[in-house]
């Protein structure tokens, strides 16, 4: 793979020109911890221009681009907030016409962030990864979603982008018998994704949520259906209770040390008897746990599984390579869908 020498962290420590923070959250705080930590300056906050009423962030006062347009003849643009809408990734994207704009990678869960030194640390594994993947297509994805996380480049970013009904149509191929696990169902988004590429039909469905109130709305979601067991719980390598942090919202993730207070199960308990067909997992940085719990199943079903890939900066080669040393029989695809930054990465992986 031809990889760029230098990261985001080595060329911005290194400009000249003014560094605009562009979003404010938990994505900001992490990128200005790690810019702090590279000794890297940081000229000023901006948000889009509905977000800006003179508040502070960071000992900063929040300005529009517009502003910093005004004052600086040039300067970088460092976006620090998540979006999927087609509107707000095209208005990065003009942003990127007229201004250098990158996106830096810091990890949703996990202390690990994409920098020249991490990547030369995991360069065997890294590597052993690509080796396994199915098609020149998921080649090309990791291999490019690498090179984004270590530049912040968009262009690396939106030459990747796939839709769900190419993975669903030429991947996963569900038919209209699917025993279906849903690891991290939400409010029911993901069942009803599902529905929509087996024509509404199925065996049967099981779905976990374990935030109290996004439960209470897939419990209403699901009422009318048959045949769809749901629980309150966790997925993780073992059976057990723990803590369970909820501030997030959608973001929320089981957590070892603290208060414990949900209980968490694994695949190979909820299919010590039945069979399971497709699984589905996007739990918010425990996607290695809930494989881990899962061996028994993966080796005798053998479904097809949908695996999140972005929680963590290690999943981008480490679940393929766990995926692999589990079931040799699976051939491993790597898409990802339209979002800045590169969330929503997904393994495919098929039994051939």
């Amino acid at each position: 793979m031809n990889i760029p020498e230098n990261d985001i962290y080595d060329y911005l420590k290194n400009t000249d020109k003014p560094i605009v923070i562009y979003g404010m959250g938990n994505g900001a705080d992490k990128i200005i911890a790690q810019f702090e930590r590279c000794g890297i300056t940081v000229s000023g906050i901006a948000a889009s221009d509905d977000f800006v009423r003179g508040q502070q962030f960071h000992n900063f006062t929040v300005r529009k681009i517009s502003d910093f347009e005004r004052e600086f003849v040039d300067f970088i643009i460092v976006v620090a907030f998540g979006t999927s809408l087609p509107d707000v990734m095209e208005h990065i994207f003009s942003l990127a016409d007229r201004h250098i704009v990158l996106a830096a990678d810091v990890p949703v869960y996990g202390d690990n962030v994409w920098s020249k030194e991490f990547y030369g640390e995991n360069i065997d594994d890294i590597e052993r990864a690509y080796n396994l993947l199915a098609d020149e297509k998921s080649k090309y994805v990791y291999e490019n979603i690498i090179k984004y996380k270590l530049s912040g480049r968009l262009d690396y970013l939106r030459g990747c982008y796939s839709s769900r009904d190419e993975v669903f149509f030429n991947i996963l191929k569900l038919g209209e018998n699917e025993s279906y696990l849903d690891l991290g169902a939400y409010r029911g988004d993901t069942i009803d994704e599902f529905l929509r590429y087996t024509g509404g039909k199925y065996s049967h469905i099981t779905a976990l949520e374990p935030d109290r109130k996004t439960f209470a709305k897939l419990k209403s979601h699901i009422s009318d259906m048959k045949n769809v067991r749901i629980f309150r719980m966790g997925i993780w390598s073992e059976d057990r209770n723990m803590s369970f942090e909820n501030s997030l919202g959608r973001g929320s993730n089981i957590r070892e040390e603290g208060e414990k207070d949900l209980a968490v199960t694994k695949i190979d308990t909820l299919y010590a008897v039945r069979r399971v067909s497709y699984i589905k997992m996007d739990v918010e940085g425990s996607e290695r746990q809930a494989i881990i719990g899962g061996i028994n199943t993966i080796k005798r079903d053998k479904p097809k599984l949908n695996v999140s890939a972005y929680h963590r900066s290690e999943d981008i080669f480490s679940l393929p390579l766990l995926i692999n040393s589990i079931e040799p029989c699976y051939g491993i695809y790597m898409r990802q869908h339209p979002y800045i930054p590169a969330w929503d990465l997904n393994i495919y992986a098929v039994p051939r």
